[in-house]
């Protein structure tokens, strides 16, 4: 977690809704409804975490990357 009112946890926010917005609505003129727009809001906030590489955690997801992390051995 970022500090309130961090720079760099604004930076992080912003880039994350810019790419999460055009990866949305690319391509999109109109949303029917709420609930569609909502049911598409989580099918993407689901890919995003489940199975979107990220170039910074070595082109894994951010989920495959999290199990990794908990496989690996904290023993001092």
């Amino acid at each position: 977690m970022i500090a309130i009112g961090s720079q760099a946890g604004n930076a992080l926010a912003s880039s994350f809704n810019a790419t999460f917005e055009r990866e949305t609505l690319q391509g999109r003129k109109l949303v029917s409804s709420e609930r569609e727009a909502r049911l598409d809001v989580f099918r993407r906030l689901h890919r995003h975490n489940t199975r979107r590489r990220h170039s910074r955690l070595g082109q894994r997801s951010p989920i495959a990357c999290q199990t990794a992390l908990d496989t690996t051995s904290t023993t001092l």
